[in-house]
């Protein structure tokens, strides 16, 4: 991880620490889950992210077909019925 330093206002840092002590969670932790929630609405942030999720999952589910690379079109137009 990258340490960074930020300033807050007082409010935002009684609003944190009370979060904090109310999920068990650092203030860095929910800071994190914070930009993670604002780049999640961020179109160009959100598809690098969306190419990192569909990286990791690749591989991770069977069809139980055995031929889904070469009729793929005809399984899609059958699960989309």
């Amino acid at each position: 991880m990258i340490r960074t330093q930020i300033q807050l206002t007082e409010e935002q840092q009684e609003m944190l620490r009370a979060l904090s002590v109310e999920t068990g969670k650092s203030m860095a932790e929910l800071i994190r889950e914070g930009i993670d929630r604002l780049a999640a609405n961020n179109p160009r942030a959100n598809r690098q992210h969306l190419v990192e999720r569909a990286v990791r999952l690749a591989g991770q589910f069977s069809s139980g077909k055995s031929d889904v690379s070469a009729a793929h079109d005809r399984h899609l137009a059958e699960a989309f019925k």
